[in-house]
């Protein structure tokens, strides 16, 4: 391995330049730390769980250097992390630096995804800064001669209760130094009655830099000798390689290698424009054929490709009590597939030498890429190391793993440094997409406003086929091996809120798992749970209206959980809401032009975690199908708060993009290939379309544990839209997204 010599720097020296991911690098910086936890040079395995030693050194300057294996993905979570660490602690939360997703230097917590960081990951790293405490309490005991009892913590400094000069900072106990303690459990937890950071809004750490431009993206990283790469794409999904001209790019300035291996073809140029040209120019020809479902027939398809259904939840005999039923109610509702959008194109950095490889990515599991890279590289998993550089954003599976397998491979042909940028083209037409679901649903409601009956059938491709030991997991892979890039079947995604929390006599909730798809699926923002819930709370909706009942009533008439009735309360005082047995009068609509609706949704995200309720308030225009959201109203509760405003920061994103998939995006792609390659193509919520006000009660709970909040808001959403348009109009609209045509189908249908 090319590493440095072991050094006999302090290790605050090593932390000074090893704490923050700068611009500038050699290959494998940091290996003292690794050093530090017990290992050896060129060791490049994560450190243990269980030793507090991995999870946060103190220096001689008092300062505390966090490793946390979770990431900021441009939520916030750093931040909030960095409050429960410091509230443990008794330390202010400015003084804490912060490591992140690094392969080497931090445990595995787990990919940052499912809204898990506070919940799992913030509770890690609270019983590792209890057990830092802890342990700080009996050096300074030892050395003050005091009982722990008596001893007290303000701002990294212990003292004797009521005698201030009988002091010691945490630097002077064991700053440079190591805890070796193992991390017990037993440690002291703090009450949230003595919270001073948690539960208090703290502006979010990485902001500055990046409204100034001083934050360092993937994008900006940049190392010695680096030169770029561009992948040279099939035109279609499925083509095969016929022939690859070299020649037609020899002359080109800057130009430094084709490498093709398979299917895979990519240039490395001196200049990311040289790399671009020569990617354009490359005369590469491709044999293709049809192999994607034509759009219209793309719900049949999915029905067709099933296999073996899953019984999701079961109560009563659904199936008797409709056949019984006067008049049973039937709906179809359907979703397509849909890209995360981030902003930027994904991005990477590798640097693969004959001994070792080193890859920066935007990835949401640093350690979970290492696997796949090796295999892609041929090299053994200890050889290969991965750092999180923060990206544009991701909103789950993009194309971050993917182009970090297009770096690697392309460096270790060249020898070199190499930085990939993907295109628009690229992301749009590569990354996996959020699957498209169909969804059919039968109930009964009677005159009492009960449901006596529900049954839901959802089919859908997977949710979750993240890079796995599989090289062709990865889209470099699957073209050297001539295969289609796919991950194993994740059956939980799909099915996440297919049952709802209502608590109903008779129900049987199935779902239909499509394992394979031409159209390459993962996780998008939610999973499943957006599209879900947008079927089960639009047809609550349906029940509502067709018994004459009030929308809130009937849920509320059907949920025995406070927390659940509680959100519901709240969100219908924050709105305002008047109840209704029916549509409103419209009348005097047609003298505007314009119909107002407000549609009203509710769920527990994943059954288990935060509670969202929302009531959208909307404006329909008739004669042109278009739809202004004027003001969401969300009332959220996701147990204890760490950071209030950063969590009104989550809840606005999730509404904000929540609202762009319900009435914008959808792919496009005819036989053989996905069109929908720019923002015309794939048209995302404008700025001028954003809500006038989007209202957010949050419901505290400090007695409760906090459950995420990174995707909960994004679920009820859709069907909220649904419902105002319904409000507004009489018409229902079952299939996302609600574009003006769409609107104007469902008013002709409706004949309203």
């Amino acid at each position: 391995m090319n590493t440095p010599p072991a050094s006999s720097r302090s290790r605050r020296e090593f932390l000074a330049d090893a704490g923050i991911l700068i611009v500038g690098f050699t290959l494998f910086p940091r290996d003292t730390r690794a050093e530090s936890l017990g290992g050896t040079v060129g060791q490049l395995t994560a450190p243990s769980a269980d030793a507090l030693d991995s999870w946060l050194v103190i220096g001689r300057d008092d300062a505390v250097t966090v490793y946390a294996g979770k990431v900021e993905l441009g939520t916030g979570v750093s931040t909030a992390l960095r409050q429960i660490v410091a509230e443990e602690l008794d330390v202010a939360p400015s003084r804490i630096a912060w490591v992140q997703g690094d392969s080497q230097l931090t445990v595995d917590q787990g990919r940052t995804v499912g809204s898990g960081s506070v919940k799992r990951g913030g509770a890690q790293l609270r019983r590792a800064a209890a057990e830092a405490r802890q342990a700080l309490l009996e050096m300074a005991s030892a050395k003050l001669n005091a009982p722990v009892a008596q001893l007290e913590i303000n701002d990294g400094v212990v003292s004797v209760a009521g005698d201030g000069s009988r002091r010691l900072t945490f630097g002077a106990l064991v700053g440079g130094g190591r805890f070796e303690r193992t991390i017990s459990g037993r440690a002291p937890l703090k009450a949230p009655s003595a919270y001073k950071v948690v539960g208090h809004p703290v502006p979010r750490v990485e902001i500055p830099a990046k409204v100034t431009g001083k934050h360092t993206y993937v994008h900006d990283v940049r190392l010695p000798g680096m030169v770029h790469g561009r992948v040279v794409r099939p035109p279609r999904v499925g083509a095969t390689l016929e022939s690859l001209d070299e020649s037609s790019v020899a002359k080109l300035p800057g130009v430094i290698r084709v490498v093709r291996k398979g299917t895979f073809v990519g240039i490395v140029a001196e200049r990311e424009q040289q790399a671009v040209r020569a990617a354009k120019t490359l005369n590469a020809k491709w044999a293709t054929a049809p192999v994607l479902p034509d759009a219209a027939d793309l719900y049949a398809r999915l029905k067709s490709l099933a296999t073996t259904e899953r019984v999701v939840g079961e109560n009563g005999d659904a199936a008797s009590a409709l056949r019984s039923a006067a008049r049973p109610i039937r709906a179809t509702y359907r979703w397509p597939f849909q890209l995360h959008a981030s902003i930027g194109p994904s991005c990477a950095v590798a640097d693969v030498r004959r001994d070792g490889a080193l890859v920066y990515s935007s990835t949401q599991g640093a350690h979970q890429l290492v696997a796949p890279i090796a295999a892609l590289l041929g090299m053994p998993s200890d050889s290969v190391r991965v750092v999180f550089t923060e990206g544009s954003g991701c909103y789950g599976h993009n194309g971050a793993d993917d182009v970090a397998g297009d770096a690697a491979l392309l460096s270790q042909a060249v020898g070199r440094p190499v930085r990939v940028q993907w295109s628009r083209e690229d992301e749009n037409a590569w990354e996996p997409e959020g699957p498209a679901m169909l969804f059919e649903m039968a109930a009964a409601v009677g005159a009492d406003g009960k449901i006596s009956a529900w049954t839901y059938d959802a089919w859908t491709p997977t949710h979750g086929a993240r890079p796995t030991r599989d090289p062709a997991t990865l889209i470099a892979g699957a073209l050297v091996a001539g295969a289609t890039p796919a991950g194993e079947f994740f059956s939980g995604g799909g099915e996440r809120n297919a049952r709802t929390t209502y608590v109903l006599p008779n129900e049987r909730v199935t779902s239909h798992p499509v394992p394979s798809f031409p159209i390459r699926t993962s996780s998008l923002r939610g999973l499943g749970s957006p599209q879900n819930s947008f079927a089960n709370e639009s047809f609550m909706d349906e029940l509502a209206a067709a018994a004459g009942i009030d929308p809130i009533e009937i849920r509320r008439r059907h949920l025995s959980d406070p927390r659940a009735l509680a959100v519901i309360d709240a969100v219908a005082k924050r709105a305002g809401w008047t109840p209704r047995a029916s549509a409103p009068d419209r009348a005097g609509a047609a003298s505007t032009g314009v119909r107002k609706g407000r549609g009203f949704a509710y769920v527990q995200y994943d059954r288990t975690e935060a509670y969202v309720a929302v009531v959208v308030d909307l404006d329909v225009r008739p004669g042109t199908g278009s739809v202004r959201v004027r003001r969401v109203c969300v009332a959220h509760d996701c147990g204890l708060i760490v950071n209030p405003d950063g969590l009104r920061n989550q809840i606005e994103g999730n509404v904000v993009q929540a609202m762009s998939r319900t009435l914008k995006e959808a792919v496009r792609f005819d036989s053989t290939r996905i069109t929908g390659v720019d923002w015309n193509g794939y048209p995302i919520l404008r700025f001028s379309e954003i809500p006038d006000a989007i209202d957010i009660d949050l419901i505290d709970h400090p007695d409760q544990p906090s459950v995420g909040a990174g995707e909960a808001a994004t679920s009820p959403i859709p069907a909220a839209i649904a419902n105002a348009i319904f409000d507004a109009t009489g018409a229902r609209v079952r299939q996302v997204p609600f574009t003006p045509d769409r609107v104007r189908e469902a008013l002709r249908a409706s004949k309203v």
